[in-house]
């Protein structure tokens, strides 16, 4: 799997914005929040570093990790587990010097000893609640073609609908829009800003000399700073060369509930599907189950059906992940089914994001809206 190792390593923070799609973190985080059938959040993002020779990745979390624990393991399925390198899972409290972490500075000066023993020269930082098939390679690349100190990824995109909307006391779901002059430099980075129009959006994800962070973490440590883009990157745009990688490929940037729904059914178009899926494979862990089966007389049409489902009845445009069974006389329209739920017959269900181990009851009728789709907990009875 891994070939071509490069000199990096990579800190994931996986409860980034965690705030916007609260319904679905009570028991998990953005990370391993389910996607596209059979996939977690995090799968993209460990698939891509390892598909590009990174294979020394921390994962610094913060709340509700036993989900994202189970699913990672001990990140065999990725083939990190090693013993050099790997995967790294550093839940608070693991240490004396480990807490509950406010802004990416804190999370990382918590790590800072096991960042001065490692050896390579750079590294990767990013956040978790951006589907794509990234390749790190090429930013590396650029970033040593320009000589910049950091180099921050970016899309150019109007500003998701869920970040427009953010309400002002949130102040731990910050994003941030750049603006670039024309030799890909950085000259001002923007907090929440409100513009409209296509802004170059920050992805969240940073590439910088592993010696550098060190020193530029120990010293925003000690000023009792928070954030790494508002309160370390900001201040120095004109005395340091921070500039701009611009993404062109497939992305999906989970910004709240109808985003979330957005993004999963857009892979229902097989070009959006191709484009994420093609570059490079995408790995997640296995569960040993059953090919899908389909009933004499149940009708399926473009749709995304992981294994393992038992399918009875009338289901379109509908993406359903492992061990879902739908009964025989209900119809399923525009909908999300997460992991061994259990719809009986004669059930009507439209727009509806169904948590895993969910059961409906025969008979029942859930319909929402494509702006807003009803979400049904996990491990509910209907």
């Amino acid at each position: 799997m891994l070939n071509n190792n490069q000199d990096a390593l990579a800190i994931i923070f996986p409860n980034s914005y965690d705030n916007e799609v609260r319904s679905l973190v009570n028991e998990r985080l953005m990370a391993s929040i389910p996607f596209a059938s059979r996939y977690r959040l995090v799968d993209f993002i460990l698939s891509g570093l390892v598909n590009n020779g990174i294979s020394n990745i921390t994962v610094i979390v913060r709340k509700n990790y036993r989900s994202l624990m189970r699913h990672l393991g001990a990140g065999r399925a990725w083939d990190l587990s090693r013993k050099n390198g790997g995967l790294n899972i550093v839940p608070p409290y693991a240490e004396k010097n480990i807490k509950v972490y406010n802004g990416r500075v804190e999370a990382i000066a918590s790590i800072i000893e096991f960042l001065k023993q490692q050896k390579e020269k750079y590294v990767f930082l990013t956040d978790s609640n951006i589907v794509c098939n990234f390749n790190y390679k090429a930013m590396i690349a650029e970033h040593e073609a320009t000589g910049a100190d950091v180099t921050i990824a970016y899309t150019n995109e109007p500003i998701p609908y869920g970040f427009m909307n953010l309400q002002a006391t949130q102040t731990t779901d910050l994003y941030y829009t750049l603006n670039i002059d024309d030799s890909g430099r950085i000259r001002e980075i923007q907090t929440n800003s409100k513009e409209y129009g296509p802004q170059n959006l920050s992805m969240n994800l940073y590439l910088v000399e592993r010696t550098l962070l060190i020193s530029m973490i120990e010293k925003a440590y000690a000023s009792g700073n928070v954030y790494f883009e508002r309160d370390i990157l900001s201040p120095v745009l004109d005395s340091m060369k921070i500039f701009g990688y611009a993404y062109n490929g497939y992305t999906a940037r989970i910004t709240d509930m109808v985003s979330y729904f957005n993004e999963n059914m857009k892979l229902l178009d097989p070009a959006n599907l191709d484009a994420l899926f093609a570059p490079n494979p995408i790995y997640t862990t296995v569960r040993d189950d059953n090919p899908t089966r389909y009933i004499g007389g149940s009708k399926v049409k473009n749709c995304m059906v992981a294994d393992g489902c038992v399918i009875e009845g009338d289901i379109e445009n509908c993406i359903l992940f492992r061990g879902v069974k739908v009964g025989k006389g209900t119809k399923i329209r525009n909908s999300i089914i997460m992991q061994d739920t259990t719809i009986a017959g004669n059930c009507e269900i439209d727009y509806i994001i169904s948590d895993k181990n969910v059961s409906i009851t025969a008979g029942k009728t859930l319909k929402g809206d494509s702006t807003f789709p009803i979400f049904v907990p996990a491990f509910k009875t209907i």
